[in-house]
């Protein structure tokens, strides 16, 4: 069993969710855990991060995260519009 880590960014981007919206993102990171490779790994800069995509209230979202055999890091979440740009500032 992953341990799961937040980053500030994250927790910060979660809080401002409505209800039913973390609702989804939590099954979404349910998904994740049970299979970290579900994500799409990101090539240059960012080969380390995986980003997953899931609809939430019929939007389409971006879960960043990172893992190895022990955690799960989740690194940010939120609409396509400049997610790349700001994740490449975190990273």
């Amino acid at each position: 069993m992953r341990k799961v880590l937040q980053t500030r960014t994250f927790a910060n981007s979660k809080k401002r969710l409505h209800k039913t919206q973390i609702k989804e993102l939590d099954n979404a990171i349910r998904e994740i855990l049970e299979n970290p490779e579900a994500g799409e790994q990101k090539k240059g800069d960012l080969q380390d991060v995986y980003v997953y995509k899931c609809k939430i209230t019929k939007q389409l979202f971006l879960i960043a995260y990172q893992f190895d055999e022990a955690t799960l890091t989740l690194l940010m979440v939120g609409p396509h519009e400049n997610f790349y740009r700001d994740l490449k500032k975190r990273v």
